[in-house]
């Protein structure tokens, strides 16, 4: 089995800072890779950005979105595994650890239709969730953390219009419920089989760093039950260049 430290890292691209801007320090944001497993080759949720959309417009990414002060706040059905806990803690308070993975879960939910959750054993007072939070609860469903495992990690380069630091989760898919559907903020929404998501137009380079981790760990090992010493991979950049070591 080859190891995450034997990958080697792409070929090393200057990133110039674009003109009239400054450098700004990342935003915590998540996405989610939901994957059905019922075909002859995994395949992966994803949607067109809007062209109007000024980070990343045109592109075809996985459901995400920054991380909102809201989502550390939020009930649970259960909460993360500790294995992923201890991997997103490395670089994370306990807390902000929980409000990524919750983000990942609000955004799909939001952009997609489809629901990461389980029943609470109590009513969930309505009036305390936020604005962004109650659609989701009103399926029923409260989020259950332990259905995410925690696989990469990517830093915006310095000079981009905006920047995010992205926590990458996995889920299988059989356990979204719902209707695809979504806030019409990705279109075109579909379950695209791994190879041909890495060859689909628009798919940004980044993203096919995720997906080729995502197509690795399905090949190699169970993505869903990740040990904690288990490295993720990490995107960003030193001095203009890109690079991709592990945490």
């Amino acid at each position: 089995m080859t190891q995450p430290d034997e990958v080697a890292p792409p070929r090393a691209a200057r990133l110039p800072r674009k003109p009239g801007t400054t450098g700004i320090r990342p935003r915590d944001a998540a996405a989610l890779i939901l994957v059905k497993r019922d075909g002859p080759e995994p395949a992966v949720l994803m949607g067109h950005r809007h062209h109007k959309h000024v980070f990343m417009p045109n592109t075809f990414v996985f459901p995400g979105g920054r991380v909102d002060m809201e989502d550390a706040q939020v009930p649970v059905a259960a909460a993360l595994r500790a294995p992923v806990a201890e991997r997103l803690e490395r670089h994370a308070t306990r807390r902000r650890a929980r409000a990524l993975a919750l983000a990942a879960i609000r955004e799909a939910f939001e952009e997609t239709g489809l629901t990461i959750g389980r029943p609470l054993d109590a009513p969930v007072d309505r009036s305390a969730l936020a604005d962004t939070w109650r659609p989701f609860f009103d399926t029923g469903l409260a989020p259950a953390l332990d259905l995410l495992d925690y696989v990469f990690r990517a830093i915006t380069p310095p000079g981009d219009v905006r920047r995010f630091n992205a926590r990458f989760f996995i889920c299988d898919a059989a356990h979204a419920a719902g209707t695809l559907g979504g806030s019409g903020e990705l279109v075109d929404l579909t379950w695209l089989p791994i190879g041909e998501a890495l060859t689909t137009p628009n798919t940004p380079g980044i993203t096919k760093r995720v997906l080729t981790e995502v197509q690795r760990l399905l090949a190699e090992s169970d993505p869903w039950n990740l040990p904690s010493g288990h490295a993720v991979p990490r995107y960003h950049a030193v001095h203009g260049r890109e690079r991709i070591s592990y945490d």
